[in-house]
């Protein structure tokens, strides 16, 4: 078998493999699969791929989690991507870890319920804002790049109280 061919065809003599597959379509002009690969791959990497808008990811989920964003609820497996504006809420049997994109951590326990007011973030200067609220629940922190960079730069709002935050760990609980 010369160089560059491969035994394996489709129902229609192309090849499935090798370089170069070339097929004709309904109006007679060839059809490259290189053509069809980057298709597909530019297709799956936006799939995955960080958006602009993505502020962190959950890295863990346990029990009943899920997202409010624009008004809808949403499930929240580890991988969910998260977006300024969301609200993070837990179950009675429920807790999430969330990785923000500037390293920061969040914990929050069961029945918590956190707003993600606002995240900015430049990665080249670690300057920017995070801001967050705790409306009930507990919620454990170690802080990332922003308020260690600039320590007026993160908030947590609970009911009672508006916490800054100086590039530190630290957990607070809103009773119900």
């Amino acid at each position: 078998m010369a160089s560059g061919q491969t035994r394996w065809r489709d129902r229609d003599g192309g090849r499935i493999l090798g370089i170069p597959f070339a097929r004709t379509a309904a109006a007679g002009k060839p059809m490259k699969l290189p053509l069809l690969v980057v298709t597909t791959v530019l297709g799956l990497a936006s799939l995955d791929g960080a958006r602009a808008d993505d502020i962190g990811r959950v890295k863990v989920s346990k029990g009943q989690v899920a997202i409010e964003r624009g008004g809808a609820a949403l499930p929240a497996p580890v991988g969910t991507r998260l977006q300024s504006a969301d609200v993070v809420t837990t179950g009675s049997d429920g807790s999430v870890g969330i990785t923000m994109n500037d390293d920061s951590l969040l914990s929050a326990g069961s029945n918590s319920r956190l707003a993600l007011d606002r995240f900015v973030h430049d990665p080249a200067t670690n300057q920017g804002r995070f801001n967050v609220s705790l409306n009930r629940g507990t919620l454990a922190v170690i802080s990332g790049r922003i308020a260690k960079q600039s320590p007026d730069a993160m908030t947590v709002r609970t009911p009672a109280a508006i916490l800054g935050v100086r590039g530190t760990e630290f957990a607070v609980r809103v009773g119900d």
